[in-house]
């Protein structure tokens, strides 16, 4: 294919390398929707909790599950971009080597 779909797949790459960082530091700004709607409900009746003087661990968890949710579909949406990149680079590879057996006899 065109390098330039290959340098688009790099770039999305990396966007998407920052963004898993982020999450695993605890950033709200990768996650998607429900899962920002997700931890600021746990957070808002966490809070609720602990004013009344009760435990809020199973908001806690549910915080740390929703970011390792998160963290597990960067991932998998990271896996996809490598493996695509490496297709791109594949067929490539594949046209260049057939373009240059049979121009050359």
């Amino acid at each position: 294919m065109r390098n330039a779909d290959i340098r688009r797949l790099d770039r999305e790459i990396q966007a998407t390398t920052k963004k898993l960082e982020a999450v695993r530091r605890g950033e709200w700004w990768p996650l998607n929707g429900s899962e920002r709607r997700a931890m600021a409900r746990s957070l808002a009746v966490g809070g609720y909790k602990v004013a009344r003087g009760r435990s809020a661990g199973r908001e806690e968890q549910r915080m740390d599950a929703t970011g390792n949710s998160a963290e597990l579909r960067l991932n998998a949406e990271l896996t996809a971009l490598h493996g695509e990149r490496q297709r791109l680079l594949t067929e490539a590879a594949k046209t260049k080597a057939a373009k240059k057996s049979s121009g050359w006899f």
